[in-house]
């Protein structure tokens, strides 16, 4: 944005642009506004009782008991909710994210809000399943079952 920005002030600054270059850049700012505007609203978490519905860039369904833990990673300043499935799936949430340019001052609350949903709606028989053992240092035993109860 700040880029569109500078060149229009350089461009009208320069002299007399073309008038085509000068409304391309003022609808290409003006189409930027409107996405800046519209697409947080399409990115998040749909909280119900049997799962939570994931919105990236496209749209996904993971039931409660299949959530294994819900945690907050920082990377590169920027701190975003991750969902760690029984398959070993990891999903970054695009919302609630929070950042320097970006600063949510009710991220955690959010935070605490699904991980409040998850431990109600998981069910009583829910019990966490042991990680995989990590290909560079051993080999999964025959008998291995990642969906049965702990020992």
């Amino acid at each position: 944005m700040a880029v569109l920005n500078a060149a229009l002030i350089i461009t009208s600054s320069t002299g007399t642009p073309p008038p085509d270059a000068l409304t391309a850049l003022l609808t290409l700012w003006a189409g930027l506004v409107l996405l800046g505007v519209l697409l947080p609203s399409y990115f998040g978490i749909t909280l119900t009782p049997s799962a939570a519905v994931v919105r990236n860039l496209r749209r996904r369904t993971i039931p409660w008991p299949d959530i294994q833990a819900i945690q907050v990673e920082t990377i590169m300043g920027i701190r975003s909710t991750v969902l760690y499935e029984a398959n070993g799936r990891r999903t970054q949430l695009r919302a609630p994210t929070t950042g320097f340019l970006a600063w949510d001052r009710h991220f955690e609350k959010k935070f605490h809000t699904i991980g409040t949903w998850w431990l109600t709606h998981r069910g009583p028989d829910w019990t966490p399943i042991p990680p995989p053992p990590a290909w560079w240092n051993t080999q999964p035993p025959l008998d291995y079952d990642p969906f049965a109860p702990p020992r």
